[in-house]
């Protein structure tokens, strides 16, 4: 239970800072990094960073959606076949990101895997 909060939490601070500097791949590197990190088990390896950045990326993409009263984000939803619907696409952008971080997860938890391995 430790281990996957605090996971959580890195992912997130992580995703945070890389992404002033980093485009959006950014996600990515801090799931491998957080997961290189700290130990997961199971399907929380991929669960955990999946969930972190897709709460990350649901709540920036609020936020910068809000500013200009969902003007862009409805536009865009129209282009994609959402209907227009604005909290849609806001929805199926934070599990894209999620889906791209939880992978990234699996790996970084792969990578110290095979490097503890070697170690010993």
């Amino acid at each position: 239970m430790k281990s996957t909060v605090s996971n959580f939490i890195l992912t997130i601070v992580l995703a945070f800072v890389l992404s002033l500097f980093l485009p959006w791949w950014s996600i990515m590197l801090a799931a491998f990094i957080s997961s290189a990190i700290v130990r997961l088990r199971k399907a929380s390896t991929f669960f955990v960073p999946f969930l972190a950045i897709a709460v990350f990326w649901i709540i920036y993409a609020w936020l910068l959606s809000s500013a200009n009263d969902f003007i862009l984000a409805k536009k865009v939803a129209v282009l994609l076949s959402l209907g227009g619907n604005a909290l849609v696409l806001i929805l199926v952008t934070g599990v894209v990101g999620g889906l791209a971080a939880g992978v990234a997860g699996v790996f970084g938890n792969q990578c110290r895997a095979i490097f503890s391995q070697s170690d010993q």
